[in-house]
């Protein structure tokens, strides 16, 4: 890999980084608040998951994207223009569920987020199957955190 390469792949990796770090700043001054009081399923994990999991698929994000951006092709390029509109859902999940502690709405958009990590999916399969297996666990996840938002809302409504 040569330097201009590797200079890719970090800024590719430091822009999912990035989003999710601008996403979470709404996050850690309402978990041991808002957070905390709300009423959740059996399955919720323990708070220590949450940076954990996302710190590891923001990275496998960022390796797909940069295999995106180096297939140079007609899907690759859909799928780069469908990857940016799934990070910027996810980028709005948190500050609307955690920030303006709309339950609700954090279920409409991580639904959209999920059918559009799918999306991305599927279109990418086409230009770079590496890139699109790469966001599978992201795409589990999401679906994961998408039944515990669901639940969430359903709980203290």
């Amino acid at each position: 890999m040569n330097s201009r390469s590797l200079l890719q792949l970090a800024c590719c990796v430091g822009l999912c980084l990035l989003a999710g770090y601008i996403s979470a700043q709404a996050t850690y001054p309402e978990i041991a608040n808002w957070y905390a009081g709300l009423a959740k399923p059996g399955w919720t994990p323990p708070n220590w998951v949450f940076p954990v999991v996302w710190n590891a698929l923001y990275l496998l994000m960022g390796v797909s994207l940069w295999l995106l951006w180096r297939s140079a092709n007609s899907p690759a390029r859909l799928a780069i223009g469908l990857f940016f509109i799934q990070l910027a859902l996810n980028a709005a999940w948190s500050p609307v569920f955690f920030g303006l502690h709309q339950i609700r709405w954090g279920v409409a958009i991580i639904v959209a987020l999920a059918l559009t990590i799918a999306a991305t999916i599927a279109v990418a399969w086409d230009a770079n199957r590496i890139a699109a297996w790469l966001l599978v666990p992201y795409l589990i996840w999401v679906i994961y955190a998408a039944s515990l938002n669901s639940a969430i809302a359903l709980l203290n409504t």
